[in-house]
């Protein structure tokens, strides 16, 4: 059964001032399939036709999906996608696969193309020296804490 999570705001207050931070859900992806969806102006991977979605992570999700669904990719990239921006349907569900062992809750499934402009940043998606996924340096404050 799916089930919407609501669309994540914070608010910071610094000076009687507010500044909202929005929720950012990640997506793990070749530099060159990245690459032709600039070129095409959307991008819409196979997920999107075989399973009616695109496969997305939290920040906290993404190092355990990269070394399950990815190990031994290389030239991966991580998008960081803005919530707020993207303008497709956007679902907090089970993981999609049982076949593999998951935990950490619902993943975030994108119904639709993903627009590009809902895209804040594009990360190298690095490995340690035994081929493992490390969440890229720029992530790493924003991740929870153990």
């Amino acid at each position: 059964m799916s089930s919407c999570h609501p669309r994540l705001t914070v608010v910071l207050r610094c000076d009687d001032r507010c500044a909202k931070v929005d929720a950012m859900i990640l997506h793990i992806l070749k530099r060159s399939e990245w690459n032709g969806a600039v070129k095409r102006g959307a991008y819409a991977p196979p997920s999107l036709s075989d399973e009616g979605f695109i496969h997305c992570s939290t920040i906290a999700q993404a190092v355990d999906t990269a070394n399950i669904y990815f190990r031994g990719e290389p030239d991966l990239i991580v998008l960081c996608i803005e919530e707020v921006r993207v303008a497709s349907p956007l679902k907090y569900e089970a993981p999609a696969s049982t076949g593999r062992a998951r935990s950490g809750g619902l993943f975030p499934h994108i119904y639709g193309p993903l627009n590009l402009d809902a895209v804040t940043r594009v990360l190298d998606f690095p490995r340690d020296e035994g081929g493992a996924f490390r969440l890229p340096v720029a992530l790493r404050d924003l991740a929870p804490k153990e």
